[in-house]
């Protein structure tokens, strides 16, 4: 009988002796019992069952398959996806249509705006009116076409009237913006006026201190300018802003115009 066997034998013979002698002292067989030892029933009870050890085949380890992460171009129309639908504020039952963004998702220079217009709202587009015109020209003075680049906004709805987003407004639409810059990883960043340039740098100081100078956002070279609708109304203002389109320029390492005269 192999070892196994013994000592599945020598338990079967012990519990049935124990059992006997607990039988032998219910009915009162005291003189076979005082005879043993007091913890008897703790020796033949014999320490707690184990299961003997065996081989156990673990499970090989599964082999990670790592997803292929998703394009830019897909990570963006994932993030519009949850755009059109957004109603985290009372903007979203006024809109036409949510206004995502447009351009170049590996776009090496985005341009961030306030909110959209009436004409943006109706085209779900942002810059298609008069500002859009403006900053179409402003591109192309850079030297690039709008699909050289990305243009969004810090709202993607539009505010009744146009007026100023509220802050509660820009709490709820900031992380889809900030979700845009860090799909498109831009080089740089043009903040158009005040609202995007306090909305991305946290910061209150008014744009005509900060326009023309480089500013860190996240590690990524920024740099605040006025928004096209107030050159629209303040015409000299575009020296200024042209001055600091040209930093952005440098920073790309685009090639500057000379001046004239």
């Amino acid at each position: 009988m192999s070892q196994a066997g013994q000592t599945h034998a020598t338990l079967a013979r012990l519990r049935a002796l124990r059992l006997e002698l607990e039988t032998l002292r219910l009915h009162g067989h005291r003189e076979v019992l005082g005879a043993l030892p007091s913890n008897w029933m703790e020796i033949l009870r014999g320490p707690e069952k184990t299961r003997e050890p065996r081989d156990v085949e673990l499970p090989l380890p599964s082999k990670t398959v790592s997803a292929k992460p998703a394009s830019r171009e897909e990570a963006l129309e994932n993030l519009r996806a949850e755009v059109v639908v957004c109603a985290k504020c009372p903007l979203g039952n006024l809109r036409t249509q949510a206004v995502f963004g447009v351009g170049n998702p590996y776009a090496r220079l985005m341009f961030v705006g306030e909110a959209p217009g009436a004409d943006e709202d109706r085209l779900g587009e942002p810059f298609v009116g008069r500002a859009g015109q403006l900053l179409t020209d402003m591109i192309g003075a850079m030297g690039l076409k709008r699909a050289d680049v990305y243009i969004a906004n810090v709202l993607k709805c539009r505010p009744p009237g146009n007026r100023t987003p509220a802050p509660e407004e820009v709490e709820h639409c900031e992380p889809y913006l900030l979700r845009q810059i860090d799909i498109i990883k831009p080089e740089i960043i043009c903040a158009l006026g005040a609202v995007a340039a306090t909305t991305l740098l946290k910061t209150g100081t008014p744009i005509s201190r900060m326009r023309g100078k480089i500013h860190d956002y996240h590690g990524v070279p920024l740099v605040p300018t006025y928004h096209p609708a107030y050159l629209l109304r303040n015409p000299a203002a575009k020296k200024d802003t042209w001055e600091d389109l040209k930093v952005v320029m440098k920073q790309l390492n685009l090639p500057v115009p000379p001046k004239k005269g």
